[in-house]
């Protein structure tokens, strides 16, 4: 039988103790989890980009594999913890809209609050709830209870208005949503969207973002002369602003939130 898989995405860092801690709760509850880290380097205090890292990651992971996605600006408020059953997968977090991208693509079959005490450490810290409510929760789920067992049903959960991109018959506008740590500049606008634009292969396609014409839209950040910016397809299947071998965020002095416009050269 496999081991049951703890996915771990948070905005804790490295440095200090809160990721291990976490750990060494989800262990002491089920010493056979496989505990995979995949980012602890959220932005701190980061719900979007929280919620885009584990869309971007999340499918690539076993079935049955159990998420602890720990951003959580609003510790210790009366927001509320949740466990979701969505897609293969199971999810742990707080109601701040963090699961927002993944449940856009999967509608839960149930959420659950995180409200059932015996599945918590007897003591909750109000600055700590990773360590001492959603790893215990993450834990108990790898253990094998069902996820009704962890509390009454959430009802409505936060959502994140994630900006999507607004197509037109000649143009599509969108926006940078994501920098990651090579500097490439990740918009909202897929492959999908911008083909239906493209038509036929071969059409004329200009890219702008901000005030900047992108010179080409390339298959790989090598088919660029080096420092050149660039757009392509990354490994999300969303149109990205690059630079060959440097940051093409600091190139062009940009970041989230930058506009991005697609349309048919005429």
């Amino acid at each position: 039988m496999a081991r049951p898989v703890i996915a771990l995405l948070t905005d804790f860092g490295t440095r200090d103790h809160y990721a291990g801690a976490m750990k060494g709760v989800a262990l002491g509850i089920c010493p056979d989890a496989a505990l995979v880290d995949i980012s602890h380097d959220v932005p701190a205090h980061d719900v979007l980009a929280g919620a885009l890292e584990l869309a971007a990651v999340y499918r690539y992971f076993p079935a049955g594999t159990i998420f602890l996605v720990v951003v959580d600006p609003g510790v210790g408020s009366t927001r509320r913890g949740i466990a979701a059953d969505a897609g293969d997968f199971k999810f742990v977090s707080p109601d701040n809209g963090v699961l927002t991208a993944v449940l856009d693509e999967h509608a839960p079959r149930r959420v659950v609050e995180l409200s059932e005490r015996r599945y918590a450490r007897p003591t909750v810290s109000r600055t700590f709830e990773g360590r001492d409510r959603f790893a215990p929760a993450a834990a108990w789920l790898a253990k094998g209870i069902e996820l009704t067992a962890l509390g009454r049903p959430a009802g409505t959960i936060q959502r994140l208005a994630i900006p999507q991109p607004h197509v037109q018959a000649d143009r599509i506008d969108g926006e940078v949503l994501r920098v990651d740590r090579f500097g490439n500049l990740i918009t909202n606008i897929d492959r999908k969207t911008f083909d239906r634009l493209a038509g036929a292969p071969g059409v004329p396609i200009e890219v702008h973002v901000g005030a900047r014409q992108v010179s080409k839209v390339v298959s790989t950040y090598a088919d660029a002369a080096p420092g050149e910016v660039c757009a392509l397809f990354g490994s999300t299947d969303h149109l990205e602003i690059a630079a060959n071998g440097a940051s093409a965020a600091a190139e062009l002095a940009l970041g989230r939130g930058a506009p991005v416009h697609v349309a048919r050269r005429a």
